[in-house]
């Protein structure tokens, strides 16, 4: 067996790999997923927490995609950022022309490498390949150009071939090249031996996808084999099954070899602002970022890192700017819950929170997630609690026969009453619009996530809404279910906002 990480003559151990650097593609090849379309503001938002993150390059687009394209590139140039900023570019001057015109700092040059791409999609020779990528090479570093050439296809490209034609690109001034894995073909192998040759030639980087679930493998074994670059995106997003996940791939090298490339902490809160914009949630067994990545139920792994936060983790949530949550469910155990109730600062006596544990096994057991309202209700009502609610849900009228939908909300908070109407893309929506500005002068909250699940069939059905909150570090989820899935939404969102305030209270008394 090969030992792809530095037993192999042509590897080198990735302790020792101490530069590797990444290129972010979420804002081109990334939005090239299915659905995505993001704003000139959204993309300059998020190169902006790219460029806080430590990306050394973003690729902010194709430049000749159309005018629409090179103004939100130009967004992005405009805003002066630490990280080199590029255009994807095809083997054409004029797509070198048109980036350019965005200002730029450098283009991504993608030409033909594999029989295929040479011949059935550009239409061209191998011969002819070679010399026009040359020339496009010298073309762009005439202008002041940094130049990246990314063979495309290139782990399915004759390797003799693709060695010629990367040659030739450095030959003529490039930057460095790219082996590009286009549709997530290749094998650790294939990867390994085409990386190390084009390695002996000059800088090389890596674009790996996932359509065989190799995309983080293949990236380290690149590092291995000599790249220095990877490309990949924020949560993995792109064509097919998508790109590499490079906060894969950070903490990886980081836990794995003690290899420090982006500011880890920064991870968590790029990966929710891209899973926004984009409208592609967070998969909750996600690596690194998805929700329940450090979140705990079974008994045995809540008792175990309540006495160690190394029982059940690989590296603490803090690394990836996250924090450890405890979620209850028929799993849960005495510590589990002690440990919940601690966090809300509720002290009950030993034999209620037993009546506490029971309750919330029961409520596992019919499948339902136990939120942190749920399990207060059950304390309060244990313990004999009187809780004052904060905020009150007083009317509610949301009309979805107009454009926009409109919703107005009447709200009692502190014994004030608040009114407010808003519009949204849904009645829901609005609703939720209208409480938030409602309460705008209380709580800055942000809506984290957002889930319906139908429990009773037909037209009349009955609906569990869950929705997370939060403020700062402090997060509060709650479910309500009803026939009215808008009831249900903005009171549940009203009591999370009701809760996060309470909680607010309670930390600046502790102060």
């Amino acid at each position: 067996m090969i030992d792809l990480f530095g037993g192999h003559p042509e590897t080198n151990s990735l302790s020792d790999a101490s530069d590797v650097q990444f290129l972010d593609t979420t804002l081109r090849d990334g939005e090239q997923a299915p659905g995505i379309s993001l704003t000139p503001d959204e993309k300059a938002r998020i190169a902006r927490k790219l460029d806080d993150a430590a990306i050394d390059v973003i690729e902010a687009g194709s430049a000749c995609t159309g005018a629409g394209e090179r103004e939100t590139i130009q967004r992005v140039t405009d805003l002066d950022l630490d990280a080199t900023v590029t255009s994807f570019c095809r083997g054409i001057q004029n797509d070198i022309d048109l980036a350019m015109d965005c200002d730029v700092d450098g283009i991504n040059l993608v030409v033909p490498a594999s029989d295929k791409h040479v011949t059935e999609k550009v239409g061209t020779t191998p011969e002819e390949n070679v010399a026009t990528t040359a020339d496009l090479v010298e073309y762009a570093k005439d202008h002041g150009l940094w130049v990246e050439v990314i063979g495309e296809d290139g782990s399915r490209a004759d390797l003799e071939y693709l060695e010629e034609l990367m040659a030739a690109a450095l030959a003529a001034g490039a930057d460095r090249v790219c082996y590009a894995d286009t549709v997530g073909h290749a094998t650790p192998d294939r990867t390994l031996e085409v990386v190390s040759t084009l390695s002996d030639l000059g800088p090389t980087s890596t674009h790996t996808h996932d359509d065989l679930g190799l995309a983080v493998t293949n990236a380290l074994v690149s590092i291995a084999a000599g790249a220095d670059l990877v490309h990949g995106t924020v949560n993995g997003i792109g064509e097919r099954a998508g790109n590499v996940a490079l906060e894969e791939v950070a903490i990886a090298l980081d836990h794995g070899y003690g290899v420090e490339t982006m500011n880890l902490e920064a991870v968590y809160e790029l990966a929710q602002l891209v899973a926004n914009k984009t409208g592609i949630p967070l998969a909750p067994n996600k690596a690194v970022v998805g929700q329940n990545a450090f979140t705990h139920e079974s008994g045995i792994h809540t008792d175990g890192t309540l006495k160690d936060d190394a029982m059940y983790e690989p590296y603490p949530p803090e690394k990836v700017g996250r924090k450890r949550r405890l979620a209850l469910g028929k799993h849960a155990g005495r510590a589990g819950v002690e440990a919940a109730l601690d966090e809300h600062d509720m002290e009950v006596t030993d034999d209620q929170l037993g009546e506490i544990v029971s309750r919330v096994k029961k409520i596992g057991d019919r499948g339902k997630r136990v939120t942190d309202a749920d399990l207060l209700r059950i304390a309060e009502e244990v313990s004999g609690s009187d809780r004052e609610q904060r905020v009150e849900l007083l009317d509610l009228t949301a009309v979805s026969g107009v454009s926009p939908p409109t919703a107005s909300i009447r709200l009692d908070v502190d014994g004030e009453t608040r009114e407010n109407a808003a519009t949204g893309s849904g009645p829901v929506d609005a609703a939720m619009n209208a409480a938030v500005e409602a309460l705008s002068h209380e709580i800055d909250a942000a809506l984290e996530s957002y889930h319906v699940d139908a429990i009773t069939g037909g037209t009349d059905a009955i609906v569990t809404v869950e929705v997370e909150m939060s403020r700062g570090d402090d997060t509060v989820a709650v479910s309500k279910s009803d026939s009215d899935i808008t009831g249900a939404s903005v009171t549940a969102m009203v009591e999370a906002m009701d809760r996060l305030i309470e909680r607010s209270d309670r930390v600046i008394a502790d102060d």
